[in-house]
């Protein structure tokens, strides 16, 4: 199993609109960077991800886990882009926010303090952990 971290605005797409879809998830559309799009076509069934509210709240607020693999992105006809389907898993107790991140030097060379801009990003199973510690994330 490998880690991701998935990046939204919440006005755009929030982890109540993520929940809201139940089971079925969601497609996670949109991404218009060549690396995040190479990085959901790692992506397998059954990986898990942190959901991370950006902009002003900027803190990661619940888990994910992805339940389609890689498939064209219906939001456009351009068939460069491609996206995985998400659902929901658990909320986080404690939200985790950027500068909780930045302050943990176990999370120091986590892609989210390096290159804080990447809406889709690898996240190492010892990040995974600490991360799901901080938050009250039962695994």
């Amino acid at each position: 199993m490998k880690y991701w971290l998935f990046k939204s605005e919440p006005s755009t797409w929030s982890w109540e609109d993520q929940v809201a879809k139940g089971d079925a998830g969601e497609e996670w559309t949109g991404v218009r960077n060549y690396q995040a799009r190479n990085f959901m076509r790692e992506m397998a069934l059954g990986d898990r991800g942190f959901f991370y509210h950006s902009l002003k709240e900027k803190a990661i607020v619940g888990t994910v886990e992805v339940s389609a693999e890689s498939h064209p992105d219906s939001s456009t006809d351009d068939d460069r882009w491609e996206c995985v389907d998400i659902r929901a898993l658990a909320p986080a107790r404690t939200p985790v926010t950027l500068d909780d991140i930045k302050a943990d030097p176990r999370l120091s060379d986590m892609v989210l303090v390096k290159n804080s801009r990447l809406s889709v990003q690898p996240v190492t199973e010892d990040e995974w952990h600490a991360i799901c510690a901080m938050a009250g994330i039962e695994l």
